[in-house]
């Protein structure tokens, strides 16, 4: 791409210029401090890769430049680009935005809410709009309109759809017509390579009978590209399928690590897995290698000495909520592997990946009899594997690069062959600019975490201050206040904040400084408190969300005066009755945050059970079988969060989390909490509307 294109590029996300990073799935660039925020959404939401020193398949990367040059990011903003949105409030962020938490809130919108994608009218069968969609997208793939498939694709046409009719798959449909951007793009969405029509054929095959060779050899990559990912980790080779390899299976140096009691257990065990166990274990490997290798080339490329830690470091992989709790604990620990460790690991699974392909092979009997000769004659490709404990990774661009190199360590259990004075000069250069960088960051940190004491005190004072003037009246009493801490109106029942219409977004300078609950003052937390108390940002994030759906307003042509009463619906309960029991959940939820935000987890399984019997109650005022579409989608997100919720907290109590486990723990109930608290609100707002007409 010229210079001259590229200085018209901008961040699809802030429009900060020149982007140098891209999301694969979304087909935009974006730019650095927005990719550290699609860094931590996990590659179920965000793909991401640098522009010029990831390794790239030249096509893949056409494909994601053209979805932006086309203006893919409009499928994304859809609604922003609505007149209207400026008017109710919505807009993107832009580069002067800070990164938390006017651009996080965005991104996180954007991408993992789909906040702003053009939604499909509602319809009775959700799968007949689903197997529409995929009609479509079968149809499409024959064209090079690369923009209409990402918006199927986006909308929930699912990209390994079997057209009953036509017998095949839109990755066939692609093949056979020779589009190889429209492969890519399928593929990125989990097209399979070697999925079958009814003809028994796969697309691979449907290529090379068009003549499209070059595309069949893609198609071949994209078949082995776990494997071939893992096995470029660590030796920085790929096979070459074009010649029939299609296994490379790098060596430990010290092979006597091989015949350890735990080592021959553990090997046993990954046999013994079947085959979806095996694909699950080998899809986490294969995200905690992205995460990796994206960490070293986003350290490589970065001005370390205006680093923020918060907005740079991705620990662990982030929480995949379609995954169990279970899965997800495991994908997280992950991270706690030395080199070493998750070296052998990655060895073990390709060595079992190898063993199972060749038992369910395909082939032609000349093929496996090749490959069965050639494991016969001639050992398996080995290589020695580049990494160690404590690995330094240097990313070059173009299709050749992620050349590695070793730290230098006499006690090293990982051999590269013999060093030569300049790769050890190399070497120790590179490592005497990592410590620096190290040193520089420890200053920077130590200076951060000064200011945040600093204001942190100065805050706490503030909040006391603030407390005791809001607390009295000019007399010098006090007055009783409801649920959310709101003076209630003398001379009558308190107001709920579902007919008050009040919100916290009419005050936005300032935050609300504490509330009182039954002899509990609840204080908020800073949002940018650092790296040091995460557990405590996440609870004062979620109350933050939390209270946000529960005093949002309804709309104020929908609102019940005091006094007014609407003509009541036969079909939905008194408005009255569904605000009464909202504000129990409520309140039940509010003590569940407070057990989460003081980490009493042995709190969460009473406080759950509290909320699923306020839950029960809510949805026994209405009839089993509303005839409303929206009333029957809250109840069920209702009754099914709420059950969720127990799970969660059962499991919590019966496996007493350790603390590496407690964010992730926490960060499940939250969430159940926050999809109650979601669809109680929206039952509250489709009463009132319908009972007022």
């Amino acid at each position: 791409m010229s210079k001259r294109v590229r200085s018209r590029e901008v961040c699809a996300d802030c429009s900060a210029p020149e982007p140098r990073w891209a999301s694969v799935n979304r087909g935009v660039l974006i730019c650095d401090e927005c990719c550290s925020i699609h860094r931590g959404l996990g590659r179920h939401s965000s793909q991401v890769r640098h522009l010029t020193h990831s390794s790239w398949p030249s096509s893949q990367l056409q494909m994601v430049q053209t979805l932006y040059g086309n203006g893919a990011n409009s499928i994304w903003e859809h609604s922003l680009l609505d007149p209207s949105s400026s008017v109710s409030g919505k807009r993107k962020a832009n580069p002067q935005d800070r990164v938390h938490p006017n651009k996080t809130e965005f991104i996180k919108a954007k991408y993992q809410m789909l906040a702003y994608v053009h939604r499909m009218p509602c319809r009775e069968d959700d799968s007949v709009t689903a197997k529409d969609l995929s009609k479509q997208l079968h149809s499409s793939v024959r064209t090079g309109n690369l923009e209409t498939c990402l918006r199927l694709l986006s909308l929930g046409a699912q990209a390994n759809f079997f057209h009953p009719e036509k017998g095949n798959t839109p990755l066939h449909i692609a093949a056979k017509a020779g589009q190889m951007l429209q492969a890519e793009l399928l593929a990125v969405y989990g097209a399979d390579p070697g999925a079958l029509d009814s003809s028994g054929k796969t697309p691979i095959d449907y290529a090379r009978q068009a003549g499209h060779q070059e595309l069949a050899e893609r198609l071949v990559e994209i078949q082995y590209e776990l494997t071939d990912r893992l096995t470029f980790y660590l030796c920085g080779r790929r096979p070459g399928h074009r010649n029939g390899q299609h296994f490379i299976i790098p060596q430990m140096a010290d092979s006597s690590l091989d015949l350890s009691e735990f080592a021959k257990a553990a090997k046993k065990k990954l046999q013994s897995l079947s085959n979806h166990q095996f694909e699950e274990l080998a899809m986490d490997v294969y995200d905690e290698v992205d995460r990796r290798e994206t960490d070293a080339v986003w350290l490589a490329t970065q001005n370390h000495s205006t680093l923020v830690t918060d907005t740079t470091v991705v620990p662990f992989l982030p929480v995949n909520p379609e995954y169990s709790s279970t899965r997800n604990q495991g994908r997280q620990k992950l991270a706690r592997f030395s080199a070493h460790e998750f070296a052998t690991l990655v060895i073990d699974i390709l060595t079992d990946a190898k063993r199972r392909q060749w038992g369910n092979s395909c082939e032609s009997p000349k093929d496996s009899r090749h490959n069965s000769e050639s494991q016969d004659n001639d050992q398996p490709d080995y290589d020695s594997v580049a990494s160690d404990e404590d690995p330094v990774q240097e990313a070059s661009c173009g299709d050749s690069c992620n050349d590695r190199r070793t730290k230098s360590s006499e006690s090293s259990d990982l051999s590269d062959g013999p060093i030569t004075v300049q790769e050890f000069m190399e070497v120790k250069s590179a490592l005497t600019a990592s410590e620096a960088k190290i040193q520089q960051l420890l200053k920077v940190n130590c200076h951060l975490s000064e200011e945040l004491r600093m204001m942190q005190s100065k805050l706490n004072s503030l909040q006391t201050e603030n407390t005791t003037l809001r607390w009295q009246t000019p007399g010098g009493q006090q007055h009783l206040q409801g649920p959310l801490g709101r003076h209630q109106p003398r001379g009558g029942r308190a107001m709920s904040m579902y007919e008050t219409g009040s919100s916290p977004r009419q005050y936005p300078h300032r935050v609300e400084s504490a509330r009182q609950e039954d002899g509990v003052v609840l204080q908020p937390f800073p949002t940018n408190v650092s790296t040091e108390a995460p557990l405590i940002l996440l609870v004062h994030k979620a109350v933050s969300h939390f209270l946000f759906i529960c005093s949002s307003p309804v709309p104020a042509s929908d609102t019940v005066e005091p006094g007014e009463e609407g003509e009541e619906d036969a079909t939905l309960p008194c408005t009255e009755d569904v605000i009464c029991k909202t504000e129990q959940i409520t309140k039940n939820i509010q003590e569940l945050l407070r057990a989460a935000q003081e980490t009493k987890h042995e709190s969460f399984l009473p406080c759950s059970e509290k909320i699923c019997m306020a839950v029960t109650e809510m949805a026994a005022l209405f009839p089993k079988r509303p005839s409303s579409e929206t009333v029957r989608g809250s109840l069920c997100l209702l009754t099914s969060s709420a059950s969720r919720l127990h799970g969660e907290c059962q499991k919590a109590a019966e496996h007493n989390p350790c603390p590496s486990d407690i964010q992730l723990v926490t960060q499940q109930v939250i969430q159940c909490a926050y999809d109650i608290a979601k669809a109680a609100k929206q039952l509250v707002t489709v009463t009132t509307k319908e009972n007022n007409n």
